[in-house]
């Protein structure tokens, strides 16, 4: 972590369990994301040049597809899957700045305070949004992506972070979408949601004396969960 910039951050995004996002009322803001060609292109290799001034981008994150992409310009030019708010702690839905960057972070929590490595729940990256305590992270619990399991935040794989990373700055706006809309079937396609896993059931029928015995498997019913 560079010595001349160290920044303390309070989150609240540790690894309790792993449940579906339900609805649920958290704070909103209202979105303003417009409809994004479905053009999908190589995302350029990762570099620490700042990109030019007229590059307008934003991060739109699918709470229900549980995935992020990067736009710039209009066009998707990167989509990665990522962990979002269990059922108790949602991740809030609306429009946002990504208001600071960090690498490296030190992790501070109700006195916890864990250094850089490999325990570090926010990971290798921290990007700060403007509402306080919640950003785009890291984790130490890689199994959870794709999941609801945060609490609140955004967390990604390392390496999709650090890429991530490299492409953004502060000032860039994040816009969070807990409903499927069709921004976000433009540029995600096809839903892609885990179900909700059910006990297999078995159902006896009904049979006449004339009829040959048959059974017949129930049919279990999928519950998509929906986050707010």
């Amino acid at each position: 972590m560079n010595d001349l910039k160290k920044t303390w951050i309070v989150v609240s995004c540790l690894v309790l369990s792993v449940v579906p996002v339900v609805g649920q009322a958290v704070p909103q803001k209202p979105t303003s994301v417009t409809a994004v060609p479905v053009a999908m292109t190589d995302a350029d290799p990762m570099s620490d040049a700042r990109p030019t001034a007229a590059v307008t981008r934003v991060v739109v994150v699918s709470l229900e597809d549980r995935r992020l992409a990067l736009v710039e310009d209009g066009m998707v030019k990167k989509v990665f899957p990522v962990a979002v708010g269990k059922e108790t702690t949602p991740s809030p839905t609306g429009q946002f700045t990504i208001v600071d960057r960090v690498e490296n972070p030190t992790y501070y929590h109700q006195g916890e305070v864990v250094p850089p490595g490999p325990r570090n729940p926010v990971g290798t990256r921290w990007i700060g949004l403007d509402e306080k305590g919640y950003g785009i992270h890291g984790t130490n619990a890689p199994h959870s992506i794709g999941k609801a399991a945060s609490h609140g935040c955004i967390r990604m794989g390392r390496r999709d972070l650090e890429e991530l990373f490299t492409q953004v700055r502060s000032g860039d706006q994040v816009e969070i979408i807990g409903e499927r809309n069709e921004t976000t079937a433009a540029i995600f396609g096809t839903p892609v949601v885990p179900a909700v896993v059910a006990s297999p059931q078995t159902l006896t029928a009904q049979v006449t004396p004339e009829a040959p015995p048959q059974s017949t498997a129930a049919v279990v019913a999928v519950t998509v969960p929906v986050s707010r």
